[in-house]
């Protein structure tokens, strides 16, 4: 009989994360994080509606200084994974003066 448990291979996600809504600097979006994907999915407890998983993977959450040593770290401990590569934002330049132009192509309203 064969006693080896089957444990399922969890790939990481590694990425930049993005900045809070509630930022308007760009704090904590330098680094780079290393994340599992969730082995099961999060059930909720009937009695008093908690939300709960008996994933523990899930709660490890590893910051690293650049993309490379997320990668390094995961090919060293062989973990696989996957990069998520960063949306960067693209910054709208506006002034208050536009919003009385003449030839502003929707009315502004108060």
């Amino acid at each position: 009989m064969d006693t080896t448990v089957w444990e399922p291979i969890l790939t990481a996600i590694i990425y930049r994360p993005a900045r809070n809504a509630m930022q308007s600097g760009k704090a904590k979006t330098k680094d780079w994080v290393l994340v599992f994907e969730r082995e099961t999915p999060k059930e909720i407890e009937p009695l008093m509606g908690y939300t709960s998983s008996s994933d523990m993977k899930s709660q490890i959450r590893l910051s690293f200084d650049s993309q490379e040593a997320a990668e390094s770290y995961a090919k060293r401990n062989g973990i696989p994974y996957r990069v998520q590569q960063p949306h960067e934002s693209s910054v709208k330049r506006t002034a208050y003066t536009d919003n009385f132009r003449h030839d502003r192509k929707r009315p502004w309203t108060h």
